[in-house]
């Protein structure tokens, strides 16, 4: 199979040309079949192309491999899954990325696991999350952050990730596979939507209960039994249940757990994080400051920028939602917490990202709960600062930039549904967050420019985007002082989005078979 790189078309052009542009690249009439690999914008000069990677089977492939870009492709085939049946049935906590792939991956190799998430299923979750935006309670278990899926539905859905694993493909194809568009499979910033997203995950729950699995939701695992460094036991809901195997993945926000785990004393390790605000612009203004006069053709537009301070201080946008809004995140009563969602057609006004400042345990101390202490103490601050009612503090970053508060919004009107109160944001941030903030907006403000306008707005407190802990593990996936503890996910400080999360659970589904001597 050959891999040809640099097919381009013309933003607006109809995919069917794509055939043309290949059988030029290739100078051939001969019939051949194609797939495309990835597609990427080409913005880099004042005409804008859409470029194609593709892979081509056609006859006497060796005749090609002289032309410009054109390569042997490195693909490989799908692996054969061997059906196998197991004496034990593992056990599986948290139904977020992690959980839900490592859960599919063993059912389908006839593992039958079962599932308890502490949350509720995707269609009572939905209501949950709607009322509480509407007003409502907050359900301590059923909200943003908890429940089947994991926080990722309540986002972008976005499919994108650093890691080069070929899983991370697999994982695109099961989301086609269960009614995702099959573009993902080659967009170079792929996403689905949090409403695509529940119909999907429900698919994938319905799959993983056909093929034997077992889920149980509002299920939360409360304490361990652990004996010659095996656990035997798990306290689930008040009921202590045999276990022979427990995969681990709870999520960041589930800190009752982490120090359940302390206490039975499962080797952990604090970790830098990152803690920040939502920043809100115009989609409009992000589609033209990124694509011009092509703007109109090319959808909604992202943007992903990083700056280093003078102090050697990382500042970076993180999960980009294109026409989306700021929803509040908290888990947690009297706590406020933001994010950003998106729906599948990413159409509303504003785009928002997540504008982090590193946080490191030299910043906030180096023991283990230092720095989930120190998120909470800035949402419990986020809380008042709000006005006590779960709306998010917020300002303009012009008024931010010249430390005054902000008592009224302009061009640009906030999105989140739960409200917003204007205010300073220093009072939210300790100096060192707030020096690295304004120094990054306006660094950025130099690579897009705009991004620092005055009618911006920051809401607060961005603090779960990353885990300040780490579940430490050895490289067969297994917990380094616990024998049959399979941590994993972004939880537990091995992921860092929906792609990534699924690719580790999928490794550590992959670690216990290959130990039984199944894989």
């Amino acid at each position: 199979m050959l891999r040809v790189n640099e097919c381009r078309l013309l933003p607006g052009s109809e995919i069917s040309q794509l055939r043309k542009v290949i059988a030029k690249k290739l100078k051939t009439k001969d019939t051949f079949e194609y797939e495309i690999v990835r597609e990427s914008i080409d913005a880099r000069k004042e005409e804008i192309y859409l470029t194609y990677s593709v892979d081509v089977q056609i006859a006497h492939e060796e005749k090609y491999l002289h032309l410009k870009d054109v390569t042997l492709s490195k693909t490989k085939k799908p692996e054969k899954i061997h059906y196998t049946s197991f004496e034990t049935r593992p056990l599986i906590i948290g139904m977020g990325p992690s959980g839900l792939f490592c859960a599919l991956y063993l059912a389908m190799h006839h593992a039958a696991p079962i599932l308890y998430e502490r949350g509720s299923c995707v269609e009572k979750r939905m209501k949950d999350v709607e009322a509480f935006f509407q007003g409502g309670p907050l359900n301590e278990s059923s909200n943003v952050q908890f429940g089947e899926g994991g926080a990722g539905t309540f986002s972008d859905g976005k499919l994108t990730s650093r890691s080069k694993d070929p899983k991370g493909r697999y994982v695109l194809e099961q989301f086609v596979r269960f009614g995702a568009d099959p573009a993902i499979i080659y967009q170079s910033h792929p996403h689905i939507g949090t409403d695509e997203l529940v119909k999907i995950i429900k698919k994938m729950r319905e799959e993983i209960i056909r093929l034997g699995g077992e889920i149980h939701f509002d299920h939360t695992l409360e304490d361990m039994y652990i004996e010659n460094d095996q656990i035997r036991q798990v306290q689930i809901n008040g009921q202590w249940l045999p276990c022979d195997d427990l995969f681990l993945g709870i999520g960041h926000s589930a800190r009752d757990t982490f120090r359940m785990l302390n206490e039975r004393k499962v080797h952990c390790i604090a970790k830098n994080f990152a803690v920040g605000v939502r920043i809100e612009h115009l989609q409009k203004f992000v589609d033209e400051s990124q694509y011009g006069s092509y703007a109109s053709l090319l959808g909604p537009a992202s943007y992903r920028l990083t700056h280093t301070t003078q102090k050697g201080r990382g500042v970076y946008t993180f999960c980009m939602c294109p026409g989306g809004e700021v929803v509040m995140a908290t888990s947690a009563f009297n706590h406020v917490v933001t994010n950003g969602m998106s729906y599948h057609k990413r159409d509303s006004v504003n785009a928002n990202s997540a504008l982090l400042v590193q946080v490191t345990t030299d910043d906030v101390g180096h023991g283990l709960f230092d720095g989930m202490n120190f998120q909470e103490e800035l949402e419990k601050k986020a809380f008042e600062l709000g006005g006590r009612n779960y709306h998010a503090p917020a300002q303009r970053v012009g008024d931010f930039l010249k430390h005054q508060p902000t008592t009224a919004f302009g061009s640009i009107q906030p999105s989140c549904r739960t409200g917003v109160t204007p205010c300073d944001l220093h009072e939210l941030f300790p100096a060192f967050i707030n020096e690295s903030l304004e120094e990054g907006i306006l660094a950025m403000d130099k690579k897009m420019k705009g991004f620092a306008q005055e009618d911006a707005i920051m809401c607060g407190v961005e603090s779960r985007s990353t885990s300040p802990i780490r579940i430490e593990r050895t490289k067969d996936c297994v917990s380094v002082n616990v024998k049959n503890l399979y941590p994993m996910g972004e939880g537990a400080g091995y992921a860092g989005g929906i792609v990534s999360a699924a690719i580790d659970g999928i490794r550590c589904a992959e670690e216990w078979m290959k130990k039984r001597g199944k894989l």
